[in-house]
């Protein structure tokens, strides 16, 4: 039987060491950073200082609605709007419709999600969140 891929602890360290750094360029905007693995369970948390709460639970949230349902936050969620749903819909309380999560795939395979909260625009949480999935090097 052939192995399913998983995130490795390389590949973890490397999205949080660059979304950090990158963060870091821009002082005085605290952001929150999950990864979370194919089943939606926390791998890495970093929050920066003085961040507030809801963005700390923001970035899991949106890391583990790319992992689960296998498509990026803000794309899921207007897959939903164009259906006339809400994410209230899907009945499960750590779903968001915010942008700034992205689903981690190889091969066609979920391996997980990352997400990042914290900046005024959800564009600005998803450019930093495509900063660590670059850093993991996943072909």
């Amino acid at each position: 039987m052939a192995a399913k891929p998983v995130l490795s602890t390389e590949q973890v360290t490397a999205a949080m060491d660059a979304m950090l750094a990158k963060a870091n360029e821009t002082p005085n905007a605290p952001v929150a950073m999950a990864i979370v693995d194919a089943g939606g369970e926390l791998v890495a948390y970093l929050t920066m200082d003085n961040l507030r709460i809801f963005s700390r639970r923001h970035a899991l949230r949106k890391a583990y609605t790319s992992a689960v349902m296998g498509q990026d936050s803000g794309a899921h969620a207007a897959r939903l709007a164009e259906q006339g749903r809400g994410i209230a819909d899907l009945g499960d309380p750590r779903f968001t419709h915010g942008q700034g999560g992205l689903v981690i795939m190889q091969d066609g395979v979920i391996l997980g999600g990352i997400g990042v909260g914290g900046y005024p625009s959800g564009q600005a949480d998803e450019d930093l969140s495509r900063v660590g999935l670059n850093a993991m090097n996943i072909q």
